[in-house]
Order: C-alpha cells, then structure tokens, then sequence
C-alpha cells in the first residue's frame, strides 16, 4: 500500500505535469519532473518506496530508452509487493514503448507477462488493450 502523503504528492504532480506539457512550459515540466524524481529517489529502498511512484515517474521520462528503464524498476517494485494492478500495466506500458522502439519480441514477452498479472484484476479497459496489442503484434 502506498503511502497516502506520498501517493497524494505524487498524483498532483502528474496532473500539474499534464498541464505543463499541455501549455509546453519546458521550465515548469522540467521543475516538477525533478519534484517527482526527487521523491522516488528519497523513498527509495525505504518503507516508502512503491511502484506507483516509480511508474509515474516513467510515464513522464521523455526518453524513451530512459523511460523503459524506469519502467523495469517499478515493474521490479511490483512484483517485490506482488502487485498485479501495477505488474499489468507497468508491462503493458514497456511493451508500448517497445513497439516504438522496434523491441517486437520484447513487446510480446511484456504483453504476455501482463496478460498473464490482468487475469487477477479487476481492470477489464486494461485486459483489453493488452489483448488488442498483443493480437496486432502476433497476428501482424
């Protein structure tokens, strides 16, 4: 379970990081990126660390190689607390981004990794999306 303070810091940042990439404000992004970065690194390894932070923080990592590896870090996290919710869409997110990058196989290991978490969630929008992608990849 994520800390209530740290989940609530972490969510208003998203939605103000939302916003800056809306207005393209590069300083205020840039600052709020480093504002959420700060807080997986000082929670790190504690208590307080979670992957929901961790994927927050990918989800707005520009670099898409960056952003895979933080990625991986919070599908870790998932699976050390045997969240299915975030082990699901932690992978479904790196297989999107592995598309991108032209990681086929990748994709499809991910997909079938979170096929396999989704089936203990509730989440049926997500269990979609990972079966439609996972269809478009394998039946080309």
């Amino acid at each position: 379970m994520i800390n209530t303070k740290i989940y609530k810091a972490v969510y208003e940042l998203a939605e103000k990081l939302m916003k800056a990439a809306d207005k393209e404000d590069r300083e205020a992004f840039d600052s709020l990126y480093a504002e959420l970065e700060a807080i997986c690194t000082e929670n790190e390894n504690s208590d307080k660390d979670h992957p929901e932070q961790w994927e927050t923080l990918a989800d707005f990592t520009e670099e898409l190689d960056e952003a895979l590896a933080v990625y991986e870090k919070a599908f870790e996290k998932a699976v050390a607390v045997n969240s299915k919710d975030h082990m699901s869409s932690i992978a479904f997110s790196m297989a999107k981004l592995q598309v991108e990058l032209g990681q086929t196989d990748a994709a499809i290991n991910n997909l079938k990794n979170a096929q396999m978490t989704a089936n203990k969630i509730e989440d049926g929008e997500l269990k979609d999306e990972i079966d439609e992608l996972l269809g478009k990849l394998t039946t080309g």
